[in-house]
């Protein structure tokens, strides 16, 4: 096992909780959207800086966690401090237009979604369900890439589009969380 590879697998296995946390937290999120439509841009506003800034304050956590035994934890790192950039930005400005409101989810869900599949891809070799990772990483992408392509789309498009992206990536974090819980159980292989 490479060294980089072995670091990044005791991470996110120490760590597995709190996948299972951001992504039931993301599932919540999203079900929250698609029940209450009829909540304000504001609100919504609010909602998603909420979601953002927690998922980034446990990216965070999960890089400091590692930060002794990889010497690649800053990826983590900064993929939390995006998630708490964006989810300050939200409350610092909450009047900004909803055209404003696209582009810094989509920013955001393409920031997380290329940081994601660039760790699943140090992982690959490692550790099985890799592709739920790379899977999140892409949904991520591609929400971020059709909200900057639509930026026009309705607010409850936007709502029913945001409920889903979270439930999906969600769901995602849930069944990589529980993979990565016997990451440290099972027998490492050299390739």
């Amino acid at each position: 096992m490479n060294i980089v590879e072995n670091q990044l697998t005791t991470i996110f296995s120490r760590s597995w909780w709190i996948l299972l946390l951001r992504g039931i937290i993301a599932i919540l999120f999203g079900i929250l959207l698609w029940f209450q439509p009829e909540i304000s841009l504001v609100a919504m506003l609010l909602l998603f800086g909420t979601f953002a800034l927690m998922d980034g304050i446990l990216g965070i956590w999960t890089a400091v966690i590692g930060r002794k035994i990889h010497e690649h934890w800053w990826v983590l790192l900064l993929w939390g401090f995006i998630g708490v950039g964006v989810g300050v930005l939200t409350f610092v400005v909450p009047g900004v237009t909803a055209l404003a409101l696209l582009f810094y989810i989509a920013i955001w869900a393409v920031a997380t979604g290329t940081l994601q599949i660039v760790a699943a891809i140090r992982l690959r070799k490692e550790m099985t369900g890799e592709w739920l990772l790379i899977l999140g990483g892409l949904a991520s992408l591609v929400f971020g890439i059709l909200l900057m392509a639509q930026p026009a789309a309705g607010a409850l498009a936007l709502l029913w589009l945001i409920g889903a992206y979270a439930i999906i990536f969600g769901i995602l974090l849930v069944s990589l969380a529980f993979k990565t819980r016997t990451f440290s159980k099972q027998p490492t292989h050299n390739t």
